[in-house]
């Protein structure tokens, strides 16, 4: 019965989408239709509104819209081309110095924004007109692009993060941050080797003449004040100075000081900004209250516990199981959003890693890693395709670049999945595991 309850609540969610219902409405009606069965009509729409309400209340939820007002104050503070003009000081000496600038600065902006999306819109916009300047092929900028912004999503502060740690039953956030690190930086470095790679084949070359320090010390001190909000925030959060609802509020109050001193944002754009971003939270958090009904409606008939019996069933190896889990989560990346697949699968999926005794953190980072490929993979893609407008280009000619970024992201994705200490070392250091 639990796996018959599981295809219905999957073959509803998916006629619904393919209908162009909106997500979280798609969510609470195959919920609704899949308790039905087995609990009168009443019944499950009082339970399900309590537990939307129960979903929304949680203190910790409260550092999303607060992050997402910190990004979009980021957006438009002017912190993009300082943070670009950083990094090329830094890399730019590097075979394809646009490429490898487009990819450490869309680590750092998409971390200190939370939105890959947004990243790639920035970065992408700054770095685009040097590119065409040393003819670069577009296709190739736009994948470079895409490709490496949903770094960021995995490198603290992370909303992914805070939701997994929501669905999870309460995961340390701080854990969970000081964990994204290396796999966000190891994304990055895939990117960056990638970029490389392909600019030698092509023949493009670094920028000329000798290392300019004075201005890599320029830049830096022009970046220093956006790059010391990470510092700030998240060691305040794994230092236990403050929370991480407490750390969103103060990042809000630091981005907005910045996008004044900077002189990129006055009363009016503030007013827009705040708008837009009550706009963006209501859905995200509507979204993880009406979600919660899902988790009621999987837990009452015992679907977890369903499919972790079906996966052990069919082997013991946890090496396999954690490779069928890697290929659901990438299938589903592709058309879904990875809030919502956060959502959905954590309470399919942790119970039965932790059957062989994987931490919460390691696979909250592992699920996250999975569903950011889907940000920039088709048919959904939603980053990849903001990178081809952005570049002036076609999804047709940035495939073929694509896959070599694919390719070395999913290389990326082993490492993270199997060994655990590039997730559980730096929290493991800190004493918060």
């Amino acid at each position: 019965m639990a796996i018959s309850s599981l295809f219905l609540i999957l073959a509803v969610l998916l006629i619904l989408l393919a209908l162009g219902v909106p997500i979280a409405y798609s969510i609470g009606i195959s919920a609704l239709v899949t308790i039905l069965p087995t609990m009168s009509l009443d019944v499950s729409v009082v339970t399900a509104a309590q537990r939307t309400f129960v979903g929304m209340s949680s203190f910790s939820l409260t550092a999303i819209p607060f992050f997402i007002l910190a990004g979009n104050l980021m957006n438009q503070g002017g912190i993009a081309k300082r943070l670009v003009d950083f990094v090329m000081a830094l890399l730019g000496k590097l075979p394809g110095a646009m490429l490898v600038t487009n990819a450490g600065a869309n680590a750092l902006f998409g971390a200190i924004s939370g939105s890959a999306s947004a990243a790639a819109a920035a970065v992408g916009s700054m770095v685009r007109q040097g590119e065409e300047e040393q003819g670069y092929d577009p296709a190739l900028c736009a994948a470079t692009n895409g490709a490496s912004a949903p770094a960021g999503l995995l490198i603290p502060p992370s909303n992914a993060l805070i939701t997994y740690s929501l669905a999870s039953g309460g995961t340390s956030v701080a854990a969970l941050f000081l964990g994204g690190y290396i796999p966000g930086l190891l994304w990055a470095l895939c990117c960056i080797v990638v970029g490389v790679i392909l600019t030698v084949r092509k023949g493009y070359k670094g920028t000329p003449g000798k290392y300019d320090w004075k201005n890599l010390l320029v830049s830096t001190l022009h970046a220093l004040p956006a790059l010391s909000l990470i510092v700030v925030v998240i060691g305040g959060i794994v230092g236990g100075i403050f929370t991480a609802t407490e750390g969103s509020a103060i990042a809000v109050v630091y981005a907005l000081i910045l996008g004044v001193l900077y002189r990129n944002i006055d009363l009016k754009s503030f007013w827009t900004i705040v708008v837009d971003s009550a706009k963006m939270s209501g859905m995200v958090v509507f979204l993880i209250g009406v979600s919660n009904i899902l988790g009621w409606v999987m837990s009452f008939l015992q679907i977890p516990q369903a499919v972790s019996a079906a996966l052990l069933g069919l082997t013991d190896s946890p090496i396999i199981i954690l490779l069928i889990m890697n290929m659901i989560l990438l299938i589903s990346g592709t058309f879904m959003d990875v809030t919502p697949a956060i959502l959905i699968f954590t309470p399919l999926f942790l119970p039965i890693v932790k059957t062989f005794g994987m931490s919460p953190v390691q696979f909250g980072l592992i699920l996250v890693y999975n569903l950011c490929i889907g940000n920039i993979t088709p048919p959904v893609g939603n980053t990849l395709f903001v990178a081809i407008k952005v570049g002036k280009t076609t999804l047709a000619k940035t495939i073929p670049y694509m896959l070599w970024y694919y390719a070395a992201i999913l290389v990326g994705l082993l490492p993270v999945t199997f060994v655990p200490s590039i997730s559980m070392g730096l929290p493991a250091m800190a004493g918060l595991i």
